[in-house]
Protein backbone atom coordinates (compact mmCIF):
# COMPACT_ATOMS: atom_id res chain seq x y z
CA UNK A 1 0.00 0.00 0.00
CA UNK A 2 1.27 3.24 -0.98
CA UNK A 3 1.88 6.27 1.73
CA UNK A 4 0.20 9.41 1.40
CA UNK A 5 2.00 12.57 1.97
CA UNK A 6 0.02 15.92 2.62
CA UNK A 7 1.44 18.79 1.11
CA UNK A 8 1.15 22.49 1.70
CA UNK A 9 1.59 24.72 -1.14
CA UNK A 10 3.61 28.56 0.09
CA UNK A 11 3.83 30.97 -3.50
CA UNK A 12 2.45 34.04 -3.76
CA UNK A 13 2.21 33.67 -7.88
CA UNK A 14 -0.81 31.71 -8.95
CA UNK A 15 0.60 30.15 -11.84
CA UNK A 16 3.50 28.78 -10.02
CA UNK A 17 1.09 27.43 -7.74
CA UNK A 18 -1.40 25.82 -10.06
CA UNK A 19 1.76 23.99 -12.21
CA UNK A 20 2.76 22.39 -8.89
CA UNK A 21 -1.16 21.28 -8.13
CA UNK A 22 -0.55 20.13 -11.44
CA UNK A 23 2.71 18.26 -10.84
CA UNK A 24 1.03 16.66 -7.96
CA UNK A 25 -1.67 15.47 -8.98
CA UNK A 26 0.23 13.33 -11.62
CA UNK A 27 0.82 10.96 -8.28
CA UNK A 28 -1.80 9.93 -5.60
CA UNK A 29 0.53 9.32 -2.75
CA UNK A 30 0.39 13.58 -2.50
CA UNK A 31 -2.40 15.32 -1.41
CA UNK A 32 -2.67 19.48 -1.54
CA UNK A 33 -4.20 20.26 1.78
CA UNK A 34 -3.89 24.17 1.63
CA UNK A 35 -2.07 27.08 -0.37
CA UNK A 36 -0.43 29.68 0.89
CA UNK A 37 0.12 33.26 -0.74
CA UNK A 38 2.32 35.19 1.29
CA UNK A 39 4.97 34.04 3.87
CA UNK A 40 3.18 34.87 7.18
CA UNK A 41 0.13 32.34 6.01
CA UNK A 42 2.12 29.27 6.29
CA UNK A 43 3.00 28.85 10.13
CA UNK A 44 -0.52 29.06 11.03
CA UNK A 45 -1.86 26.58 8.23
CA UNK A 46 0.77 24.46 9.25
CA UNK A 47 -0.88 24.81 12.60
CA UNK A 48 -4.40 23.89 11.30
CA UNK A 49 -3.95 21.76 8.25
CA UNK A 50 -0.67 19.58 9.67
CA UNK A 51 0.80 18.56 6.42
CA UNK A 52 3.64 16.58 6.35
CA UNK A 53 5.42 19.07 3.58
CA UNK A 54 5.94 22.19 2.75
CA UNK A 55 7.03 23.33 -1.04
CA UNK A 56 8.24 26.83 0.17
CA UNK A 57 8.97 29.58 -2.37
CA UNK A 58 12.15 31.61 -1.69
CA UNK A 59 10.85 35.38 -2.57
CA UNK A 60 7.21 35.57 -0.75
CA UNK A 61 5.34 39.02 0.67
CA UNK A 62 5.29 40.01 4.33
CA UNK A 63 7.96 37.67 4.69
CA UNK A 64 10.22 35.80 2.71
CA UNK A 65 10.11 31.75 2.74
CA UNK A 66 13.54 31.51 4.59
CA UNK A 67 12.33 33.33 7.27
CA UNK A 68 8.25 31.16 7.40
CA UNK A 69 10.88 28.23 7.31
CA UNK A 70 13.23 29.01 10.51
CA UNK A 71 9.66 29.57 12.52
CA UNK A 72 7.82 26.10 11.11
CA UNK A 73 10.54 23.94 12.01
CA UNK A 74 11.02 25.77 15.46
CA UNK A 75 7.66 24.88 15.98
CA UNK A 76 7.12 21.51 13.91
CA UNK A 77 10.57 19.96 13.08
CA UNK A 78 9.27 16.68 11.38
CA UNK A 79 7.63 19.00 8.70
CA UNK A 80 9.76 18.42 5.90
CA UNK A 81 10.14 22.01 3.79
CA UNK A 82 11.91 21.72 0.30
CA UNK A 83 12.73 25.54 -0.99
CA UNK A 84 10.81 26.16 -4.65
CA UNK A 85 12.95 28.51 -6.53
CA UNK A 86 13.92 29.92 -10.22
CA UNK A 87 17.35 30.45 -9.71
CA UNK A 88 20.09 27.76 -9.07
CA UNK A 89 21.89 30.43 -6.82
CA UNK A 90 22.79 28.16 -3.55
CA UNK A 91 22.97 31.10 -1.41
CA UNK A 92 19.83 31.59 -0.29
CA UNK A 93 18.82 27.59 -0.81
CA UNK A 94 22.05 27.08 2.07
CA UNK A 95 20.27 29.80 4.32
CA UNK A 96 17.51 27.58 4.23
CA UNK A 97 19.23 24.59 5.27
CA UNK A 98 20.48 25.94 8.00
CA UNK A 99 17.27 26.80 8.76
CA UNK A 100 16.17 23.29 8.80
CA UNK A 101 14.56 22.90 4.88
CA UNK A 102 15.98 19.30 3.50
CA UNK A 103 15.81 20.46 -0.02
CA UNK A 104 14.86 22.90 -2.94
CA UNK A 105 13.63 22.15 -6.34
CA UNK A 106 14.17 24.24 -9.69
CA UNK A 107 10.82 25.57 -11.14
CA UNK A 108 11.43 24.72 -14.64
CA UNK A 109 12.66 20.95 -13.60
CA UNK A 110 10.78 18.21 -15.37
CA UNK A 111 7.59 16.97 -13.76
CA UNK A 112 8.81 13.49 -13.19
CA UNK A 113 11.99 14.37 -11.18
CA UNK A 114 9.89 16.54 -8.84
CA UNK A 115 7.43 13.72 -8.24
CA UNK A 116 10.11 11.54 -7.75
CA UNK A 117 12.80 13.75 -5.63
CA UNK A 118 10.02 14.88 -3.55
CA UNK A 119 9.02 11.03 -2.79
CA UNK A 120 12.43 10.43 -2.04
CA UNK A 121 12.26 12.97 0.55
CA UNK A 122 8.91 12.03 1.52
CA UNK A 123 10.67 8.59 2.76
CA UNK A 124 13.83 9.87 4.08
CA UNK A 125 15.82 8.26 0.85
CA UNK A 126 16.96 11.38 -0.91
CA UNK A 127 20.83 12.24 -1.20
CA UNK A 128 21.70 16.18 -0.45
CA UNK A 129 22.14 18.32 -3.22
CA UNK A 130 26.56 17.94 -3.85
CA UNK A 131 26.50 22.19 -4.28
CA UNK A 132 24.38 22.12 -0.69
CA UNK A 133 26.95 19.55 1.04
CA UNK A 134 30.23 21.44 -0.56
CA UNK A 135 28.30 24.57 1.22
CA UNK A 136 28.19 22.96 4.35
CA UNK A 137 31.71 21.11 4.44
CA UNK A 138 33.34 24.67 3.24
CA UNK A 139 31.32 26.07 6.25
CA UNK A 140 31.88 23.87 8.76
CA UNK A 141 34.95 21.74 7.90
CA UNK A 142 37.61 24.41 10.70
CA UNK A 143 34.89 22.86 13.49
CA UNK A 144 35.78 19.17 14.27
CA UNK A 145 34.59 18.37 17.70
CA UNK A 146 36.93 16.37 20.07
CA UNK A 147 33.93 14.93 21.80
CA UNK A 148 34.09 10.88 22.09
CA UNK A 149 31.23 9.68 19.38
CA UNK A 150 28.49 7.34 20.82
CA UNK A 151 27.77 5.79 17.20
CA UNK A 152 29.05 2.01 16.22
CA UNK A 153 31.81 1.54 13.78
CA UNK A 154 28.73 0.09 11.58
CA UNK A 155 26.92 3.62 12.02
CA UNK A 156 30.13 5.94 11.37
CA UNK A 157 30.16 3.86 8.21
CA UNK A 158 26.76 4.85 7.00
CA UNK A 159 26.90 8.45 8.60
CA UNK A 160 30.38 9.57 6.17
CA UNK A 161 28.36 7.87 3.53
CA UNK A 162 25.17 10.18 3.99
CA UNK A 163 27.33 12.83 4.55
CA UNK A 164 29.69 12.53 0.88
CA UNK A 165 25.57 12.76 -0.69
CA UNK A 166 24.55 8.91 -0.94
CA UNK A 167 21.25 7.67 -1.11
CA UNK A 168 20.10 4.66 1.29
CA UNK A 169 20.74 2.49 -1.68
CA UNK A 170 24.08 3.21 -2.88
CA UNK A 171 25.02 2.98 1.10
CA UNK A 172 22.96 -0.58 0.88
CA UNK A 173 25.67 -1.42 -2.12
CA UNK A 174 28.72 -0.28 -1.00
CA UNK A 175 28.30 -1.88 2.63
CA UNK A 176 26.60 -4.95 1.10
CA UNK A 177 23.63 -5.01 3.78
CA UNK A 178 19.97 -4.34 2.98
CA UNK A 179 18.05 -0.77 2.00
CA UNK A 180 16.01 -1.47 5.20
CA UNK A 181 19.11 -2.20 7.51
CA UNK A 182 20.42 1.34 6.03
CA UNK A 183 17.27 3.04 6.95
CA UNK A 184 17.19 0.84 10.59
CA UNK A 185 20.75 2.37 11.23
CA UNK A 186 19.96 5.73 10.35
CA UNK A 187 16.79 5.49 12.40
CA UNK A 188 19.31 4.89 15.24
CA UNK A 189 21.70 7.23 14.52
CA UNK A 190 19.52 10.33 14.44
CA UNK A 191 17.91 8.99 17.67
CA UNK A 192 21.24 8.72 19.48
CA UNK A 193 22.01 12.49 18.31
CA UNK A 194 18.56 14.02 18.72
CA UNK A 195 18.56 14.90 14.85
CA UNK A 196 15.65 14.86 12.58
CA UNK A 197 16.97 14.42 8.71
CA UNK A 198 20.11 14.19 6.68
CA UNK A 199 20.79 17.46 6.26
CA UNK A 200 21.25 17.60 10.00
CA UNK A 201 23.36 14.69 10.28
CA UNK A 202 25.50 15.85 7.27
CA UNK A 203 26.22 19.19 9.20
CA UNK A 204 26.97 16.92 12.27
CA UNK A 205 29.19 14.38 10.28
CA UNK A 206 31.73 17.80 9.01
CA UNK A 207 31.28 19.23 12.52
CA UNK A 208 32.52 15.63 13.86
CA UNK A 209 35.36 15.59 12.09
CA UNK A 210 33.96 12.41 10.19
CA UNK A 211 35.54 13.73 6.69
Amino acid sequence: MNMSFRILIGDDHEHARKAMRMILAEDDRFTIVGEAKRGDEILPLTEQLMPDMILMDINMPVMNGLEATRLVKEKFPYVKIVMVTVSDDVTNLFEAIKNGAQGYLMKNLNPSIWLSYLHSLATDSAPMPQAIANRILAEFSNTKSTEDTILTPREQEILTRVAQGLSNKEIAKELVISEHTVKNHLKNIMQKLHLNNRVQLTRYAFEQGFL
